[in-house]
């Protein structure tokens, strides 16, 4: 399968993915179920702590749980993140050495970008399944409106400033098949361990509506 086909296949799965930070090993296992059991299954942990490796491969034991890496800097991060578990990595932006690296290790990877040279930038590069980061500070709904008409083939994960009240009207749009949040599992219910409110969320996540799409092409 081609890397764009996995990543689209991937984002396909729910209309929201958890973009988690997390500060703690001990939270991995119980925060990962209780999205999974709110239908949330796809899951980025970001490798922005020192424990970041390691919740990534606790989450991978999970059963259901498909565990991608993100805040992916290097090729040193996307080696580690494989190593640790990761089934799939996201950058913040587009690294040309980065993208080969996982082309190298066929591990699907979603580039950031936010602007028409970035995404040209990452086409000659054979992608077209992108995360338009950071979403909200980067014109939100009405700049990925705007990139519709010349990138009639791309489709985004908008990521970065998302909520659960903005969501919806990303989803609206034909060029978004899925959004990156952290409004799921807010830093507050995962100090508390409050896994049920972390199941709530994701249960009133996974409901979000989605127009149909047709499949990648």
């Amino acid at each position: 399968m081609h890397g764009s086909d996995e990543t689209d296949a991937l984002m396909r799965i729910q209309p929201v993915i958890p973009v988690l930070t997390v500060e703690r090993p001990g939270d991995a296992a119980p925060l990962a179920q209780a999205l999974v059991y709110g239908g949330l299954s796809v899951i980025e942990v970001t490798l922005r702590t020192a424990a970041a490796f390691d919740v990534i491969a606790e989450m991978s034991s999970v059963p259901g749980a498909r565990i991608g890496a993100g805040t992916i800097l290097s090729t040193g991060d996307v080696d580690r993140a494989i190593r640790a578990g990761a089934e799939f990595l996201v950058t913040p932006g587009l690294s040309d050495s980065t993208v080969r690296a996982a082309f190298e290790q066929a591990t699907p990877i979603l580039p950031g970008v936010a602007t028409p040279s970035e995404i040209m930038a990452g086409l000659e590069l054979g992608l077209t399944r992108f995360k338009f980061f950071p979403a909200e500070q980067s014109g939100g709904v009405a700049m990925l409106k705007a990139l519709a008409g010349p990138f009639g083939g791309v489709k985004f994960c908008p990521t970065g400033g998302i909520s659960a009240k903005s969501a919806p009207a990303y989803l609206a749009l034909s060029n978004v098949v899925c959004v990156g949040g952290g409004w799921v599992a807010p830093h507050g219910l995962i100090a508390a361990q409050d896994w049920a409110g972390v199941t709530a969320l994701a249960h009133a996540a996974a409901a979000l509506h989605r127009p149909e799409q047709p499949p990648a092409p």
